[in-house]
């Protein structure tokens, strides 16, 4: 996904003419402009309570203020003590968004002596918000400004800044338009065109493993998944290695392109929205191109596992055993339970490839939606060090994970009369760590954290600072998890 609109840093004391002027004002603390008159326009707002700068307020004034911009758009971005990165990439967002409904050409966003954390918050906001997401539409209702200049004290240490945050802001909108694909469109052997074409062109190693190849391979899981499908199920490995020798680490994403539930079919309400199921692997193709486009000193595999669940004659039964790549055998218990089975040879692929550390990101519970929520995903681990590097990843990231138990008496759950294990637990309560510890399984011992993401990869309504549909969620935690390993 290439953003159109071009990035440029500018100096605060000599702005090029532009439509629209952003600016960011604190709750706490007197605005700092060089234009005398917007800042004693700001210190009147204040005091008469018309704006006081609480995170993503919006005012806009159409009036040059002293400045060379047509009009002004005040923003937002609560006390100074507070402010993040995620602060100001809502911040923004909201502001851009505010301003990219009608045809603008040039955009500047004052952004000072901002920190170098919270500069790339901006970037990243003012880039997936100049990317429409209604893709089939004859009218998207959004439009790209030709160019955003970001204003800044001191240009010589931000240009880095920049590229990392239009690459960024990039994957995400990558993420987020391949969630909203329609899945006529978007189903195994399209998904991964898409990312052998992507891999080409960013340098990525790519391979496709076809249904005659996964079962020559023992993945007998995944393709028993995709066997209700005219679409067979595919697994993509993506190979990115700019870290010498060192161990890789290993990203694995669910990529269910439509989930009908099988023959144990969701209702309308709960189908409406399974296109977006491989978000988890969306997050993997977007995070590994990133990775190669920011040339990140590390090596990385990505492991996207893609089928497509769907009722038929020939679909997974309840009561089949299937046999996943680490020889351990699954009782089909429930066919809507399927993500859990397409990772498991995915995850006991990526074990073998000995990488120093596993993450999985799968759409895998409605049980972890119930639980936290819809912007928070379900952290679990077996091995504490490493599920500390995926939550700070997170925490600088600006994105929200929490940690549940994985505690071993939760795998009685797992146990099965006739086989190694069941794919579905048999009493509903404690749903999602149930997925986790049947991934657990998997991975040999590896560390390795599981996120489910079922709550925060897709959402119902607009808000302020993002569309409905797809978010890219967790793709600026695994490129902070890449960057930060290095």
């Amino acid at each position: 996904m290439k953003i159109q609109t071009d990035f440029v840093l500018s100096p605060i004391d000599s702005p090029s003419p532009t439509d629209v002027l952003v600016v960011p004002v604190a709750s706490d603390t007197p605005a700092q402009f060089p234009a005398e008159r917007l800042v004693s326009m700001i210190q009147s707002l204040k005091e008469s309570g018309d704006f006081n700068g609480q995170p993503n307020e919006l005012l806009t004034l159409y009036d040059s203020m002293g400045t060379s911009a047509k009009k002004v758009v005040l923003v937002g971005v609560g006390e100074k003590r507070s402010q993040k990165r995620s602060t100001w990439n809502d911040a923004i967002a909201t502001a851009i968004r505010s301003v990219t409904t009608k045809k603008v050409d040039s955009i500047a966003i004052h952004t000072g002596d901002l920190s170098e954390d919270c500069l790339l918050g901006a970037i990243v906001g003012a880039g997936i918000s100049t990317v429409p997401t209604a893709i089939r539409r004859k009218e998207s209702g959004r439009f790209s400004p030709r160019v955003i200049y970001f204003l800044v004290q001191d240009n010589s240490s931000k240009q880095t800044v920049l590229n990392r945050g239009k690459i960024e802001a990039e994957a995400i909108c990558l993420a987020r338009e391949l969630v909203n694909l329609p899945p006529n469109e978007l189903y195994p052997e399209t998904f991964a065109a898409i990312a052998q074409q992507l891999g080409s062109e960013c340098g990525i190693s790519c391979e496709v493993w076809d249904d005659s190849r996964l079962r020559a391979e023992g993945m007998h899981a995944l393709v028993g998944v995709g066997q209700g499908s005219i679409h067979p199920s595919r697994l993509v490995v993506l190979r990115y290695f700019g870290g010498g020798q060192s161990s890789p680490i290993a990203y694995v994403g669910k990529g269910v392109t439509f989930d009908s539930g099988g023959l144990s079919l969701k209702t309308t309400d709960q189908m409406v929205d399974m296109k977006c199921d491989m978000a988890g692997a969306a997050v993997v193709l977007s995070t590994l191109t990133a990775l190669a486009k920011l040339k990140a000193p590390i090596n990385a595999i990505g492991i996207m596992a893609l089928a497509e669940n769907m009722p038929s004659n020939n679909a997974l039964k309840l009561g089949d055993v299937i046999r996943a790549r680490n020889g351990k055998t699954i009782e089909i218990l429930n066919t809507d339970a399927e993500g859990r089975v397409i990772l498991a040879d995915a995850l006991s692929y990526a074990a073998e490839q000995k990488p120093a550390g596993i993450v999985d990101l799968a759409t895998l519970t409605g049980a972890c939606l119930i639980a936290l929520g819809t912007e928070i995903a379900g952290l679990m681990t077996n091995h504490q060090n490493w599920g500390n590097k995926v939550k700070l990843a997170a925490e600088n990231a600006g994105e929200r994970v929490w940690q549940l138990p994985m505690d071993r008496d939760f795998e009685e759950g797992l146990k099965s009369k006739i086989a190694d294990l069941r794919n579905a637990p048999p009493s509903r309560y404690g749903g999602a760590i149930l997925g986790g510890k049947f991934l657990e399984q998997f991975v040999n011992g590896l560390p390795w954290v599981h996120l489910d993401i079922a709550g925060p990869a897709w959402s119902e309504k607009e808000s302020p600072s993002r569309d409905s549909g797809g978010t890219g969620a967790m793709v600026r935690t695994m490129i902070e998890l890449g960057l930060s390993l290095t």
